[in-house]
């Protein structure tokens, strides 16, 4: 390793999340950040980002998702409780079956099994994995795929599903069922504070808990602890934010320290996920198909938003699809943060657990 890989991988993989972002795509930062940094390191092999670094991610992704909750979402909760619980459960039970199959059909170990399968974020999961002694590029890919399928495939699926069923409904002279459940749409109110001592405290509160984390040796501890802290912080005294260029230097550094782990030999090991990959996304298209329409029975979610809430993508894609498609149901979004982050800080503790017992 010499000191100029890192700027060398931090450089390939902002040309490449630059080109991403101006090319529209979704989530580009991170994607592009992952595969130009990947690129460099498969051909060149000098791809590199310190070990620690994943500690400094972890931080500052608990940070971002702590300033996500609101207090007007806290009010919301008796009323999405009982849907969160479904969707976690669904995605809980998917989760564990996929995880068993794919170990059984492949030669992939059973913690790297499991991690592919969460529905957890592109960058945050890898990392995770990476702390649980994972095979981190193969996470990486797996979770790549489930996120271009839940923001380039599922939302048109979604809507094409519902535009037939509609007019199905219609020429049987039945309801459409797109309709929202009645108070659902009202905004989210947002904190408006910004300062730079928010920002100060909300990064002393993530590094001090994430620190804490690390030393605990849970499993994400350092990434649940951080977020623990900045969301006590958020609910309890209104003072937390992280400005927008903290997040994007994050996402850029998160998908390079992904990106210089993949090597050639990773590669021309990748042959091996085509299969399980297909089946997780197989899978997850019945899953939203299923528990969407669950929503929507028990729940008074409409089509649209049942399928949506069940969509294996980051609650962020999620609102901007749901705008696209004239989705403008509150709670859609609201079960969608809540659900990334059971599944980001709740199913790796249950699935280490799992591994000490049975594996």
């Amino acid at each position: 390793m010499r000191l100029i890989d890192i700027p060398l991988t931090l450089l390939a993989g902002g040309a490449a999340g630059a080109l991403f972002l101006f090319l529209k795509v979704p989530n580009g930062l991170r994607i592009g950040a992952m595969l130009g940094s990947a690129l460099l390191s498969i051909f060149s092999g000098i791809g590199y980002m310190p070990p620690h670094t994943r500690i400094f991610v972890q931080v500052i992704a608990g940070a971002l998702i702590g300033c996500t909750v609101e207090k007007s979402d806290i009010r919301r909760l008796p009323r999405v409780i009982r849907p969160t619980l479904v969707v976690a459960g669904t995605f809980f039970v998917l989760n564990l079956s996929l995880g068993f199959l794919i170990h059984k059909i492949s030669p992939i170990d059973p913690v790297t099994a499991f991690m592919c399968v969460i529905p957890g974020g592109v960058t945050d999961t890898p990392i995770i994995a990476a702390d649980m002694g994972a095979d981190t590029p193969r996470v990486a890919l797996a979770q790549l795929a489930r996120y271009i399928m839940g923001v380039g495939f599922f939302p048109p699926m979604i809507l094409a599903w519902d535009n037939m069923r509609s007019r199905a409904e219609a020429r049987r002279g039945k309801g459409t069922g797109n309709g929202a459940a009645d108070g659902n749409s009202a905004a989210r109110q947002k904190s408006a504070v910004k300062s730079p001592w928010a920002f100060v405290c909300t990064m002393a509160a993530a590094l001090g808990a994430g620190i804490l984390g690390d030393m605990s040796g849970i499993p994400a501890g350092t990434l649940l602890f951080a977020i623990i802290a900045v969301v006590i912080l958020k609910l309890g005294f209104d003072f937390a934010w992280l400005p927008l260029p903290v997040k994007k230097i994050t996402l850029l550094i998160s998908g390079c320290y992904i990106g210089s782990g993949i090597s050639m030999n990773d590669v021309r090991g990748f042959g091996e996920l085509a299969l399980p990959i297909a089946i997780i996304v197989a899978c997850y298209v019945a899953n939203c198909f299923i528990s969407g329409r669950m929503l929507g029975k028990f729940f008074g979610f409409s089509r649209k938003e049942g399928m949506l809430i069940t969509t294996p993508a980051g609650a962020t894609d999620i609102a901007l699809s749901s705008a696209d498609m004239g989705v403008e149901n509150t709670d859609v979004i609201i079960i969608q943060i809540f659900r990334s982050i059971i599944a980001i800080t709740v199913f790796p503790q249950i699935i280490n657990l799992l591994l000490l017992f049975f594996f």
